[in-house]
């Protein structure tokens, strides 16, 4: 890459974006389509073929030979199919490059072939992507060429959405009708549309490839399934936002640029916790945007690494004993012309429409605690949620010192009279200059923590697609929004029913706010006098999709369809069934094919040097290969018992239903089995000769790059 990088000219060069539209398209056409994003207007066959036009001439330019639509179905990760613009030969042997509004609107993957839960069967395969135009459309370079790609929709020939994007821009739409409905009552008469806007940073590892590619573990699962934690750790700290190894500064280089080319908004990047662990993190846009952009920059993360000689990984653990990575959902709502109904302002207490905004968040949130849980929840999350900088499965709600004094006056005396400020801060140096310091601190064990003017949900993993998780915050918030509308539309006076409705909140749902340690024992015990539900893994939050109160929920505002959740709870318990069985088979194929061939080498080496040493004279001691034999024995002997055990519970795997049944299996019997296996294989570890270890330790792995 050339040293100097221009970023203004560099920045969404790529991307077919608003200023891009408004040099090629006709005025008429632009102002139609620039209708259709920002109002939902139909758009017109007609003016699609304009757009399409100029779109592939566009994409052309820039190198393009293919388009494809691309969606983000069911899988965890986005999908695509490749359609050169060449049409059929003409009489003279030529081609003609075309793109027609038809195939920029709609395309035709296979629905059957992708997770559907029972919605399409092998022989019903039609599905349909839809272009979603509020997405920009990009061109991507990679080793295949220029390829344009149209974000897109994805549902099935019934109608059904079989992706993440359908049901996010569903809750949008409800989130924003409802959120505008609420700010016309207190006043607001300039603001137009409400958006739900996100940050999400994405916390990554980065490894060298010579060492993942000597472990089975991270090839077919993504995480390490043996390994003994190193004499360093994390435990000094010295890692996080240290200075960037120039291996690791050239790699972000080249990630920050592939990004900015396509309109990612990479911004902030430093090193975390673990060793080899990093942080990238873009600036705020609207959530489909952000989805989008989050799906792109996993993607630019893997591949540029693979660039460098690195591996990238975004499992939630890759390493036990370690900082896992998560995706801190940043989440606010924002009108059309600028105001963050999340802004607490200076005077928080006598902001009337920022406290009944957030004392309905706080009800959304406690109401529907269990479909938050369940938002995060995938197999990675299991072992990451709980310490290390992640949250715990209760959810909460941290406020800070400030609004929650607010909060205190509210349900003790019925109103707020003051707001604690922020104190200078006195560093006690003479050049060093004094500083306000905000109201409140930080908690860093919060799942749902209010930040400024924002609220962090922690608790997503780094893997997964930030749409899930959003699509609850949106339809929960919708709810909260839709009935204190109803209550104060009623009411005879709207600023005493507004001060009503901010203290019955409050009042009401008080117990999901929590400032503490969200590790300490004694939380997990407050947490269950309160009646907040705790769900320690991925098949104990599934449920919470199909319950009544959520079909009702996601019913009402045209979000999913009972049909819908259902499916989606199914392909949940599936995949997590085939994630774990993945696992176990891992584990027993480490263990039989190199771990048990390497001990046994190392204890016939130390058996032949007891001989070779007895031979010499029956005076020389050996007790120390003699003690070494003993303990390495014993613990191989355990390793094969264990490995036999997990090899029966894996066959038992089939004879269970798919679905629920097969998946609380997995959990309660084949985890159990794959941790009690990788007990005494950590342990050898530590007692085998290092060159006969048959893989990289974690001390290799972390601290390589």
């Amino acid at each position: 890459m050339d040293d100097y990088i221009n970023v203004v000219e560099t920045f969404g060069c790529d991307v077919f974006n608003d200023a891009v539209m408004q040099a090629r398209l006709p005025k008429k056409v632009y102002q139609e389509l620039h209708r259709t994003i920002e109002e939902g207007k139909e758009l017109s066959l007609e003016i699609a073929d304009v757009v399409a036009h100029e779109m592939k001439e566009w994409a052309i330019e820039k190198g393009a030979t293919h388009f494809s639509h691309w969606f983000q179905p069911l899988t965890g990760v986005t999908a695509e199919k490749h359609d050169a613009f060449i049409s059929a030969p003409m009489e003279n042997g030529r081609v003609l490059m075309t793109f027609s509004g038809k195939e920029l609107i709609k395309g035709e993957p296979d629905a059957s072939s992708f997770p559907s839960g029972g919605l399409r069967a092998t022989f019903e395969a039609r599905g349909y992507t839809t272009w979603d135009c509020t997405s920009p459309a990009f061109v991507r370079h990679d080793a295949a060429g220029g390829t344009l790609c149209i974000p897109t929709a994805f549902c099935s020939y019934t109608g059904e959405a079989l992706d993440q994007k359908t049901p996010l821009l569903r809750s949008m739409q409800a989130v924003g009708e409802q959120a505008l409905r609420l700010i016309r009552l207190l006043g607001n008469t300039t603001s137009n549309r409400v958006i739900p806007s996100v940050g999400a940073e994405q916390e990554y590892f980065l490894i060298d490839r010579k060492h993942y590619d000597q472990r089975k573990d991270l090839i077919y699962t993504g995480r390490t399934l043996f390994g003994a934690m190193p004499p360093k750790g994390q435990e000094m700290d010295d890692h996080y936002l240290g200075t960037i190894r120039q291996r690791v500064s050239a790699y972000m280089r080249e990630v920050n640029v592939e990004c900015w080319k396509l309109g990612v908004t990479a911004k902030t990047q430093h090193n975390e916790v673990a060793p080899g662990q990093h942080e990238l993190a873009p600036i705020y846009e609207p959530v489909n945007l952000a989805a989008d952009h989050n799906q792109l920059m996993m993607r630019i993360l893997k591949k540029v690494a693979s660039r460098h000689g690195m591996r990238c990984l975004l499992h939630e653990k890759p390493f036990a004993g370690l900082n896992g990575s998560g995706k801190h959902n940043n989440w606010s709502l924002t009108t059309d012309d600028g105001i963050n109904l999340l802004d607490p302002g200076k005077s928080p207490h006598d902001n009337l429409q920022f406290l009944l905004v957030l004392t309905c968040i706080l009800k959304a949130v406690d109401e529907h605690a269990d479909l938050l849980r369940e938002s995060a929840a995938n197999v990675g999350n299991d072992a990451r949620l709980g310490g290390n900088e992640a949250p715990p499965t209760v959810i909460s709600v941290f406020l800070g010192e400030q609004l929650t004094d607010v909060l205190d006056q509210l349900i003790n005396t019925g109103t707020a009279t003051y707001s604690k400020e922020g104190k200078m801060l006195e560093t006690g140096v003479r050049t060093l200059p004094d500083f306000m310091k905000d109201a409140t601190d930080r908690n860093r064990t919060s799942p749902f923590a209010f930040t400024g003017n924002k609220f962090e949900f922690r608790m997503v993993g780094s893997r997964d697609s930030i749409s899930a998780c959003n699509v609850v915050l949106n339809t929960i918030a919708a709810e909260a929004f839709a009935e204190a509308c109803g209550r104060i539309e009623v009411a005879d006076d709207v600023e005493t029913a507004v001060h009503a409705l901010i203290k019955e909140y409050a009042v009401a749902h008080q117990r999901i706010v929590f400032n503490g340690n969200g590790y300490a024992p004694e939380w997990a015990v407050e947490a269950a006098r309160r009646g907040l539900p705790n769900l320690p893994s991925m098949v104990d939050a599934i449920p919470a999709l199909t319950t009544e109160k959520s079909i009702a929920l996601f019913e009402r505002f045209h979000v999913f369809t009972r049909t819908e959740l259902e499916s989606r709870a199914e392909i949940k318990y599936e995949i997590y069934s085939k994630a774990i069985n993945i696992e176990a088979k891992t584990m027993i194929d480490i263990a039989t094919k190199q771990i048990i061939p390497a001990v046994v080498k190392y204890t016939t080496i130390l058996a032949d040097s007891i001989r070779s040493v007895r031979a010499v004279s029956e005076e020389i001691d050996v007790s120390v290969q003699t003690e070494l034999l003993t303990a390495t024995s014993e613990l191989l002997k355990q390793t094969r018992t264990r490995m036999k055990e997990l090899f029966d519970v894996v066959s038992e795997v089939g004879s269970y239903p798919e679905g629920q049944e097969r998946a609380v299996f997995c959990r309660m019997r084949l985890v159990p089995a794959m941790e009690r296996l990788r007990k005494p294989v950590d342990e050898l570890e530590l007692l085998v000769d290092k060159e006969m270890w048959p893989m990289p330790s974690y001390g290799d792995i972390i601290f390589e790059v």
